[in-house]
């Protein structure tokens, strides 16, 4: 198949090379004329997408590591390698945030693009590492000495594919592959094609071992793709099994499709509108509740998780109280607000539940149950029961009930939202909610929901 427009829109074009390559080569010898004049042991290198040429068109982050020999102290490598990205930020009037992972970096806006500046160790193989971030050089240098000019090109095809199947992205929110996952699965599969074939076959707990390393039985995860740099270490631990179920799905479903190039687009979902999702919900019969509350200033991976756990803990516990929840899911706009959304197959029970004791076999704890319970205990298929009062009738009584200082500890709730959800929580029907969103947060959060009203659409055409 000819995929020469698509590759047309996807690549950087010639512009937008010289643009990179200037802007990094500018930051890197800016960074090693600062170690020159301060005595530093360091110098700048590029690696990830940029520098393997492996990113798509107008998505070019730059990442630029601040290479330190292993005997240089982790206390100087975290200060030095701060105060130079804040240096170069400054020098080019850039707009710098500091963030967390194995240890601290700075990300600064520099002329339109996002560069990150990450100190490392220079480690020639990962039995040196030091931290997570030291094995990205080796990824780059391992990338660049085995993939050959043409994949380039079927990388930057499988990226766009994933990305318009909604699987590209390792980060939580997606949970799906990585770039150097992708890169790996090109090296293996050699084009896109054949990948998407081969991708048709997988079973649960395949296996890529490019080096043949054989450490597979290490791990337990769905995909086991096996890092050229490093045996014990699987590339694949972040994606989540239903995003590579998603991609098993796309990939069958674009081989059968007559019109594949439709499947490098992004779904065509029309405009939406909020009379548009109403209806939707309407059809599908009890009510949908969402529960809002302001979110704390943390990392965005740091908040999906914590969101995420929220959300299955108070669904159990919706379901522990007899209700029946058909969906649930999260939403944020990692500025101000989280959501969680129920849509409620029952959402409203009658006043009597039955209570369950012991089997009618067991004469000592029947004896004691019915001591508990009065006169009132009967036997229901072996059991011996009681009818009591429920507690909650509603869902949203129950809710409202969990979210309160006493009785929240009965949800596992993300450690950081616990305290604002708390004082900033308040509970509405769908149609209600559309109604309180401002302009600039309606239109994502309706296609929020018209994933969570369409799943799997992403993965069809």
């Amino acid at each position: 198949m000819e995929y020469r427009e698509i590759l047309n829109e996807i690549k950087p074009d010639k512009d937008e090379k010289i643009k990179l390559n200037k802007i990094t080569s500018k930051i890197i010898n800016s960074i090693n004329q600062i170690c020159i004049e301060e005595g530093l042991n360091a110098r700048a290198e590029a690696v990830g997408s940029v520098a393997k040429e492996t990113c798509l068109r107008g998505k070019s982050d730059i990442d630029i590591f601040i290479v330190y020999p292993l005997h240089t102290p982790l206390e100087v490598l975290k200060e030095k390698g701060l105060e130079i990205g804040y240096k170069i930020s400054e020098k080019y009037n850039g707009v710098a945030n500091e963030h967390y992972a194995s240890h601290p970096y700075l990300t600064s806006l520099i002329e339109g693009y996002n560069i990150d500046f990450v100190p490392c160790y220079n480690i020639k193989d990962a039995s040196e590492m030091e931290s997570a971030v030291d094995r990205t050089i080796l990824h780059t240098k391992y990338i660049k000495s085995h993939l050959k000019k043409e994949q380039i090109d079927e990388v930057l095809l499988l990226k766009r594919f994933m990305d318009c199947v909604g699987v590209y992205g390792s980060e939580f929110k997606v949970g799906g592959f990585a770039g150097y996952l992708c890169e790996i699965l090109i090296l293996k599969y050699g084009n896109f094609e054949n990948l998407c074939l081969e991708v048709s076959n997988w079973k649960y707990r395949t296996v890529i071992d490019l080096e043949e390393y054989g450490t597979s039985e290490l791990f337990d995860e769905p995909l086991i793709a096996i890092d050229p740099t490093d045996k014990n270490r699987n590339v694949a631990a972040a994606l989540r099994k239903d995003k590579m179920e998603e991609f098993i799905f796309a990939c069958r479903n674009f081989l059968d499709s007559e019109n594949k190039l439709d499947y490098f687009y992004p779904v065509k979902k029309g405009n939406l509108s909020k009379n548009d999702i109403n209806e939707k919900f309407n059809e599908l019969g009890d009510k949908t509740y969402i529960i809002e509350f302001n979110i704390p200033d943390v990392p965005s991976d740091t908040l999906h998780p914590q969101l995420k756990k929220t959300e299955e803990s108070l669904k159990e516990k919706i379901v522990e109280e007899d209700f029946d929840v058909f969906k649930s899911g999260y939403w944020t706009n990692e500025k101000d607000k989280g959501i969680l959304i129920y849509q409620m197959n029952v959402s409203k029970l009658n006043n009597i539940k039955v209570h369950y004791g012991p089997k009618i076999w067991a004469k000592q704890a029947c004896t004691n149950f019915k001591n508990a319970n009065g006169n009132k205990c009967y036997v229901l298929n072996e059991f011996l029961v009681v009818d009591k009062k429920r507690e909650f009738i509603n869902v949203t009584e129950l809710i409202e009930n969990i979210f309160t200082p006493e009785n929240i500890f009965k949800i596992k709730i993300g450690k950081n939202l616990k305290k604002i959800a708390l004082n900033t929580f308040n509970i509405y029907l769908i149609e209600n909610y559309l109604k309180t969103l401002k302009k600039e947060d309606l239109e994502e959060f309706l296609d929020f929901l018209d994933d969570f009203l369409n799943p799997g659409q992403h993965t069809r055409r």
